[in-house]
């Protein structure tokens, strides 16, 4: 008589008879940026608050259109949040109020990081004729 042991048994017997599956990595990337662009899609960005080193999907974004132009109101988890101007002369954004100098970083050829009073944002941009094997 063969009870339930005995059916795992002879399935983890076969299994280990089987050559494992080879990853196919071109699929987990695609995967992975899929994934990417529906957490940039639901508003959440990578963010390091208050001076931290660690990033986290955890500060969202909102976008509007002011008679300046695109303003990013980006939001964190605290309520504490900044407003930039998208520039349209190829600095990438601005702080929109002036209060303080934001910095941007290209980090990627589709992303940059602001930094602005201790607190660092990643943003997608599009990037435009930067070699990014100098930096």
């Amino acid at each position: 008589m063969i009870n339930r042991s005995s059916n795992l048994l002879l399935g983890l017997l076969l299994l280990a008879g089987c050559k494992p599956a080879e990853t196919d990595h071109a699929i987990l990337a695609k995967v992975e940026a899929n994934s990417q662009a529906a957490r940039v899609e639901d508003g959440r960005i990578v963010c390091a608050q208050h001076g931290s080193t660690d990033f986290a999907r955890t500060c969202t974004i909102d976008r509007e259109t002011g008679k300046d132009g695109l303003i990013l109101t980006v939001r964190q988890s605290d309520g504490a949040f900044h407003r930039l101007l998208v520039t349209k002369d190829g600095r990438g954004v601005i702080a929109a109020d002036g209060a303080e100098k934001a910095t941007v970083t290209v980090i990627g050829p589709e992303q940059i990081e602001v930094a602005l009073a201790g607190d660092r944002y990643r943003l997608p941009a599009t990037v435009r004729n930067v070699d990014l094997s100098k930096r």
